[in-house]
């Protein structure tokens, strides 16, 4: 078993920067894939970036691309979502995930979740 906990959310203006982090627990996590993805009001889940177990292979959308960057911290089983040149669209509530699943753009496929930290950009 496996759980997470989102922080680092806030409010900030456009341009500027949030490190969000995401802790685990349970002996298992260092070897599930990892995901963060974010949820505006009125609208879907989506991915944000993903970071494979094995070989730590990193994935972006294409909307956050060049701007965020995952990492992980197996020391401290944390994950970070580095989030730079933030601007009003990025505001949601981010959810760290993990899972085994080989697919890691997709919601359904992780397994564990946890309760999102709220980030507002706003001038």
């Amino acid at each position: 078993q496996v759980q997470l906990e989102e922080s680092g959310g806030g409010v900030v203006q456009p341009g500027e920067s949030l490190r969000l982090s995401c802790a685990a627990s349970g002996r298992t996590f260092n070897n599930n894939n990892v995901g963060w993805f974010r949820q505006a009001p009125g609208k879907e889940r989506e991915f944000v970036a993903a970071l494979r177990a094995t070989l730590g292979a990193t994935y972006y959308a294409e909307s956050v691309k060049g701007r965020f960057t995952i990492s992980r911290d197996p020391t401290k089983s944390t994950v970070y979502l580095q989030m730079n040149s933030l601007t009003p669209d990025d505001t949601a509530v981010y959810y760290c995930a993990a899972g085994s699943a080989v697919i890691l753009t997709s919601p359904s496929r992780y397994t564990y979740w946890g309760r999102g930290t709220q980030v507002t950009v706003s001038s």
